[in-house]
């Protein structure tokens, strides 16, 4: 949450001439709703079942860039999904840049605790050992700008 992975890939992909997706908000568009509603309403498990379905039908496409929610590598059937479907790039950045970029973003159903630094050091603590194991590529984003990252990621990509 908050490393960048919807706004550099949506720049990748246009360098690249690719179809940008984004697993969030693609289960927005075809649900009406917003992810944190779908929490409210389904739970973490009802959403998580969504976002299966939305990323095993995106990673079917061919020149695309998809960015997934942070989540999406809890479910093992997406990690075969990704691994198998291309390139999977980890965008990773310290605590302090992840709550400066996530701070004010209301639509992050997992942040809206009392405290979010504890939140998400619980989330990387779960989740990092999983990104670093999928990803072909790792790139630390904390004080890169989002036109620094794309360039590095082209370089490492191609």
């Amino acid at each position: 949450m908050g490393a960048g992975k919807t706004t550099v890939g949506r720049q990748i992909a246009r360098n690249l001439g690719f179809d940008f997706f984004d697993s969030d908000k693609e289960i927005e568009e075809r649900t009406g709703v917003s992810i944190p509603l779908i929490f409210e309403l389904e739970g973490e498990s009802g959403f998580r079942k969504r976002e299966q379905d939305v990323i095993f039908e995106l990673s079917q496409k061919k020149h695309i860039v998809l960015a997934t929610g942070g989540g999406a590598v809890l479910n093992s059937e997406n990690q075969k999904t990704l691994k198998r479907s291309g390139t999977v790039v980890y965008l990773c950045a310290s605590i302090d840049d992840l709550l400066e970029r996530t701070s004010k973003d209301k639509n992050r159903p997992l942040l809206q605790t009392d405290n979010p630094r504890a939140t998400l050091q619980s989330i990387l603590t779960e989740r990092e050992p999983i990104y670093r194991e999928l990803a072909d590529i790792i790139l630390e984003t904390n004080t890169m700008s989002v036109h620094a990252a794309v360039k590095e990621l082209e370089k490492l990509i191609s």
